[in-house]
Order: structure tokens, then sequence, then C-alpha cells
């Protein structure tokens, strides 16, 4: 295999995500299914969003993946953070058991969708956690809706499109439907989507909204109120530029001996990839912990 062909790469790295994801959730679905209060479908902006409930305390939304569901992106991370919070993980427009509606993919209506369904379960304020393109849209939850969101937990993602290295860019318009047969994520697409017949026209949707340019703004990610925790794996697609930007519009970056240490923190794992850094749960579970309280 020419592993300079884009499309190459494409294939080997969805396979990845499938194997490594698939693996996390089964072997961590039954520590999962004991801590599950409930489920149930919100109705927001026309779409019927699916959640669950996991665990008591003050609440933690999370915000997955593209291409993913709860159980792929948060089995082992879930029954951790239930222990001590009310977990609230939902599947986006068109994941898992969320259906597609005829609304373009934007960061913008994806979180008046998290706003929505917050309001639907009648939670003020909670903090928010997301990874990839979830990462995306709780800054832009923190951005159009401020009061919705005391703290955020940010995980390998980005604030504008150039925040990808330009590999990870060059790859995301490669990505085909049929590039995920036989894989895990189209079988668990087959066992939870409502129309199992619109997988080949949700995954095109979804590729042509990961290419379009899009910047949430320098000055409203420097206006943010809440602490903002950024964890990024070393090598994992997020250009390393990028994420000093983003930490220092949060106030970090500072000389913490002189200033005092800022509200917001930074974790940048090593050996890690997009992939593997959400198989670390107990790595994770040490930053995150600690920042919540």
């Amino acid at each position: 295999m020419n592993m300079k062909n884009p499309i190459s790469i494409c294939i080997v790295f969805l396979f990845v995500i499938a194997l490594l994801s698939t693996s996390n959730y089964a072997q961590q679905k039954p520590a999962v299914s004991k801590t599950l209060k409930s489920s149930g479908y919100a109705p927001v902006n026309g779409l019927k969003m699916y959640y669950e409930i996991h665990g008591d305390g003050k609440p933690l939304v999370l915000l997955h993946g593209s291409y993913m569901t709860i159980d792929l992106n948060f089995a082992q991370l879930i029954p951790e953070l239930a222990k001590k919070r009310k977990v609230i993980a939902l599947e986006m427009q068109g994941h898992g058991r969320t259906g597609d509606i005829d609304r373009p993919y934007s960061y913008t209506s994806l979180a008046s969708d998290i706003d929505g369904l917050l309001n639907h379960l009648k939670i003020d304020s909670a903090d928010v956690l997301g990874y990839s393109l979830g990462g995306t849209v709780a800054l832009e939850l923190a951005i159009k809706h401020p009061k919705r969101v005391t703290s955020l937990v940010i995980i390998s993602s980005v604030f504008r499109l150039d925040g990808w290295i330009q590999s990870a860019r060059d790859l995301f318009p490669t990505i085909k439907p049929q590039f995920f047969e036989k894989t895990p994520l189209k079988t668990e697409y087959d066992r939870l989507a409502p129309d199992k017949n619109h997988w080949n026209d949700w995954v095109n949707k979804m590729v042509a909204s990961e290419v379009v340019p899009f910047d949430l703004g320098a000055d409203n990610i420097k206006a943010l109120k809440c602490p903002v925790l950024i964890i990024k794996g070393d090598n994992d697609g997020v250009d390393l530029n990028h994420i000093a930007e983003m930490y220092t519009l949060c106030g970090g970056g500072v000389f913490g001996d002189i200033t005092g240490l800022p509200k917001s923190r930074l974790a940048i794992l090593p050996g890690m990839t997009h992939v593997t850094l959400m198989m670390e749960t107990a790595k994770l579970m040490s930053i995150i912990d600690p920042f919540l309280k």
C-alpha cells in the first residue's frame, strides 16, 4: 500500500478508529450499563436527540467526535466520570440513535441543539467536555450560550479549520462511505440509526461539512469567561502552534511564578495520536478530575 497516497492513509486511519473504538466499547459496555440512570429522546430544533444520563452530581455534558456514538467514544470515561458527576451523554445530528434532518451541519446549529437539550432537561448550566468535532461544538456553545457553560474540557480539537495540520486537512475530503464498509463504525450505524438507508448520504454530508472553512474567532475565544482545560496528544493532527494560540487566548502561557496560575490549563500527552489519546482513561482522568474540582 502506498502510504503517500491520501486515500491509502485515509483507509488505514478509519480502520484504526474503528478497531480501537470498538475494542474500547466491547471492554467497557457492562460498566457503562451499570451507571445508566435514564435515557430518552429530546425534541430540539427538529431533531429527536438521543441522550443518556449516568451517575449523580454536578452536570457534565459529553460531546463526541465525528462519526462516533456515545459508546464508541466514551465507554471507558463514563464509568469513571459518573462516580462523582451527573454525566449527560448525547448523540448529535445524524450520529448513532439521533436521526439526520434536512439541515446543513454548522457549529452554530449543533451548539444550539445542545442548548435545547439542556432546556429540555431543565439544566441551567453544566461543565462541558468535547472531543474533536465535539470540542469545537463545545467552544461554540460557550461563545453563543455563555451562561450554559461553567467550564470546558477540549480534547484534540480546534477553533478554526487551519488548526488541523495540513495532512489532516488533505485527508478529510478523501473520506468515502465505502471506506467504512465492514468496519465496526458501519456496524454500529446499522444497529442504531433510525434510517439505515441514509448511510451514504450522511457520510457524504459529513465530509462536505468538514472541509468548509470556519473560524470561531480568536476574539471570541479570548472573551470566554469560563476556565478551559485543553488536552492534546503530541501527534494528534492538531497544530501545536494552534494549541499554543488557543491556550494563550484563554489566559495561559504566563510566568506563573510572578503572575500566578491562570484559571485555564493545558496538557499535552506524549506518544499520543488522535485515536489513541481517547484510550488513555487513567491519564485523562488524572487531568480532568482535578480541573473539574
